[in-house]
């Protein structure tokens, strides 16, 4: 379960990572909680979303040609470095000024716009520090895992903090753990940086990428199915702090730990993916997770108790990343090494791009109709494309196969794939 740590860059990255994201997820609740708090509107919750992730889609024909172009520990070091100062201004303002709602939204689009250079950069960055490309699906898994610990630490630290301290201890924190990252990339020794590949830096580099991700079957209805869950799914998460006010009674120590509760749930979907040898056959068991999402999102909408609240959000969240990281495996197993980048900037548009108009949609809708009827017309419209996904999945396995085989993962049946796992032991 831990094979991509014997590799060193790896687990310098792995560590910055891991402290980075909890600052992250503690600045990510605090923001939520500050703008409910400051205004109490659930549309101005979707606005915040919408300016934090928004970025993502518009600057996609830049950040993905760049991670392809560029030298990307040296992009990840300067969206890092701005990262930090972006938390530290955010800190100062909410400490020292009389922060303005749409203070707040332009420092959100500021943070959106580094992430959106900063994504395309990490994603296609890991495999740098992975030697085998078998081990790519374990460090990928372990990054999720990372990412979900983080989900699950940085809320329920955040609620305590906000409660007793204020929003600005959040911001603050975050600030200083981007310096974990930051000494993770200078220490790093990485092999000489290879020319880029041929017709990268033609102007239609962008265009070229969406043309080849577009006619490869297993990426495009991945990437889709991908956009509809940040679309449709991803944007109840915008609307928790209103839904543990008014449908739960709660308060900030209350959204702490709902939001731990789906991160336990992410968890054990990243640790599920770590365990597999490679990832031949994982877009088989697509479907499953986003059909498991979709379903946790219905029984979670109707629930007005806190411990069903808490399973049902739990199982969302497992369905959710189980889907996304192994989604995210499949893409970056299959796609060419030249076009990695502008992929990766493609997954990032479907990933984050996606979720700013959800968060805006789900913020107008919930002002009509109310927070638990848009989280259940969410959970049946994932369901809705579930159900079309699975329909493409002889397709999608069609075209995978031969890249498997060219990989020297030789395809294998569903059967087989599920008593190799079970066989499996940890490396």
């Amino acid at each position: 379960m831990l094979r991509a740590f014997k590799y060193r860059n790896y687990r310098l990255f792995f560590g910055g990572q891991a402290v980075s994201l909890i600052g992250t997820w503690m600045q990510s609740v605090a923001l939520s909680w500050l703008v409910y708090r400051m205004t109490g509107s659930a549309l101005l919750l979707g606005v915040a979303g919408f300016a934090s992730q928004a970025p993502s889609l518009l600057l996609a024909p830049f950040t993905g040609p760049a991670a392809d172009r560029f030298d990307r520990r040296r992009i990840m070091l300067v969206t890092q470095s701005l990262s930090m100062l972006q938390a530290l201004a955010l800190a100062l303002l909410v400490t020292f000024g009389s922060p303005q709602v749409w203070q707040i939204v332009a420092l959100a689009a500021l943070a959106g716009m580094i992430n959106a250079f900063d994504m395309p950069a990490r994603q296609a960055f890991v495999i740098q520090l992975v030697e085998k490309r078998e081990d790519l699906a374990n460090a990928i898994a372990l990054n999720s895992s990372m990412f979900n610990s983080a989900r699950l630490i940085g809320p329920a630290v955040a609620g305590l903090l906000i409660a007793a301290l204020g929003e600005q201890v959040c911001f603050f924190i975050n600030a200083v753990s981007y310096a974990a990252v930051i000494a993770a990339l200078l220490a790093m020794r990485l092999p000489p940086a290879r020319p880029p590949a041929p017709g990268v830096r033609r102007r239609g580099g962008f265009v070229a990428g969406l043309r080849y991700a577009w006619g490869f079957a297993p990426i495009r209805y991945i990437l889709l199915m991908m956009a509809v869950g940040s679309l449709l799914g991803m944007p109840y998460a915008v609307l928790m702090p209103a839904y543990v006010r008014e449908i739960l009674g709660g308060g900030p120590r209350t959204l702490g730990f709902i939001m731990t509760c789906s991160g336990v749930g992410a968890l054990l979907g990243a640790l599920r993916l770590a365990g597999r040898r490679h990832p031949a056959g994982l877009e088989r068991a697509l479907p499953l997770f986003t059909g498991l999402f979709g379903l946790g999102l219905l029984a979670f909408s109707f629930s007005a108790s806190f411990p069903v609240s808490a399973v049902c959000i739990a199982c969302a969240s497992f369905g959710m990343i189980s889907f996304m990281a192994s989604g995210n495996t499949v893409v970056q197993t299959l796609v060419d090494e030249d076009k990695r980048g502008r992929v990766m900037a493609l997954h990032s548009v479907a990933f984050m791009g996606m979720a700013p108009f959800g968060s805006l949609l789900a913020g107008w809708a919930a002002s009509h109709i109310g927070v638990a009827r848009t989280i259940s017309l969410n959970g049946l419209l994932v369901l809705a494309a579930t159900a079309f996904f699975s329909t493409r999945l002889k397709e999608i396995s069609r075209h995978a196969e031969p890249v498997y085989t060219r990989l020297g993962m030789a395809g294998e049946t569903a059967g087989e794939l599920a008593e190799a796992e079970h066989a499996e032991r940890p490396v």
